[in-house]
């Protein structure tokens, strides 16, 4: 589909992407206050707590992806993302009214469930844009989150300053009207003569691997990508916990931070991505993203004073080029009958790195800021994550001269 003909497909997916990207924005700034009130705890013990929402979600998602991805092989796109919409709007229903710590791990199970869309979103962008385009498309559904959390953790934390539970309800309203709108002006981007039969045996993390491995050099890339997904969750899973013990920050204060890196997020990828790509090609693109997320992660590990939090934002908002690219470089290595497949295989690798790092960084936060640990580092997990990003892009440099040693020979 020529690219001019695709444009109200992709204003959908993006409009799709940026509704979640606020709705989940929202509730980030209050999450470790609600967490605090509804167990009791302090925070050092929420912050654990933290890590174990995170890992309730990331499971469903790792669990759920191949299904979706799989059934928008068979059904198509818009089907599954329309029910992934749903189940969002439910999610955010049971948080607000959550009287306890159990219907909170409820609602996250939820969420895993409905963000296992990433992989039917993914794969109509692949669907209708060439190979050569995708980086640049792939960029712009990375800039609707970025503009999602410049407005949404903004919104969620002056909601906080009147009620905690506030932030929920209006997460819900939007994914209601997200619903809505998919509903009405949602377009099919999947032919019927491309589609195939749902198998359970490929609708699995291990079956989806055992077919997609078949696929040339898809498996380093997948390598990198976990590695990449470990370290930049150090920030949604833990960036609000992080300043509230560094720096004390309210919850106005995280919603402000998280909306000044959201803004560099969708800047880095309207105006730079689009300059930068064609011109260093996807390897490239991805590694200077992780340079620029590693660095950042190093900074905010020995930060001393809470304007340095807004300061490196804009520096480290820079990492949002690698997941455009390396998505990409995953895409240019599938068939026109598994995108689906292969992109839910892509959400699973993402699904596992996000089961990694609650059980790797939140549990580092959590001893490092209590009693416990022989000196206080409440910048251990960000320093922690730097060194994962290290060893991403080392990878990808190794991958890199491998396939230029292949090509002279």
């Amino acid at each position: 589909m020529p690219l001019d003909d695709a444009r109200p497909v992709v204003r959908f997916l993006l409009l799709t992407l940026l509704t979640n990207a606020i709705s989940f924005g929202i509730i980030i700034p209050v999450t470790p206050d609600l967490v605090q009130e509804l167990g009791h705890v302090n925070l050092s013990t929420a912050t654990a707590i933290g890590g174990q929402l995170a890992l309730t979600y990331a499971g469903f998602q790792f669990f759920f992806s191949p299904i979706m991805g799989n059934l928008s092989d068979r059904f198509g796109r818009r089907p599954v993302l329309l029910l992934a919409m749903f189940g969002l709007a439910i999610e955010f229903i049971v948080m607000a009214f959550a009287p306890d710590l159990l219907w909170l791990f409820i609602a996250r199970a939820l969420s895993g469930i409905s963000g296992a869309s990433n992989a039917p979103a993914q794969s109509s962008i692949a669907d209708i844009v060439k190979p050569e385009q995708r980086t640049r498309m792939f960029g712009l559904l990375s800039a609707a989150f970025g503009v999602g959390f410049v407005i949404g953790p903004a919104i969620g934390g002056a909601l906080g300053q009147i009620d905690l539970r506030l932030p929920f309800f209006v997460a819900a309203l939007l994914a209601a009207i997200n619903l809505v709108y998919g509903l009405v002006v949602g377009q099919e981007t999947l032919k019927p003569e491309n589609r195939r039969m749902f198998e359970w045996r490929r609708a699995n993390a291990l079956g989806s691997l055992l077919q997609v491995r078949r696929l040339p050099g898809i498996l380093p890339i997948a390598c990198v990508y976990f590695l990449w997904q470990v370290a930049s969750l150090v920030y949604p899973l833990l960036w609000n916990y992080f300043t509230a013990a560094r720096w004390g920050w309210s919850p106005g204060l995280i919603g402000a931070s998280l909306a000044v890196v959201g803004l560099f997020m969708a800047m880095t990828n309207i105006v730079i991505n689009p300059r930068i790509s064609p011109r260093l090609g996807e390897r490239k693109t991805a590694l200077l993203g992780m340079a620029c997320g590693a660095i950042g992660m190093f900074a905010y590990a020995f930060a001393p004073d809470g304007w340095m939090g807004f300061a490196i934002g804009p520096f480290m908002a820079l990492q949002s080029l690698t997941h455009p690219a390396l998505t990409a470089m995953m895409s240019r290595r599938a068939r026109v009958d598994n995108q689906g497949e292969v992109q839910g295989f892509a959400s699973s690798v993402m699904g596992l790195g996000a089961l990694t790092a609650p059980l790797l960084l939140s549990p580092t936060q959590a001893w490092f800021t209590s009693g416990a640990a022989p000196f206080f580092f409440d910048g251990a997990a960000m320093f922690l994550a730097g060194c994962i990003a290290l060893g991403a892009m080392t990878l990808l440099w190794l991958i890199g001269e491998q396939e230029k040693g292949q090509a002279l020979t």
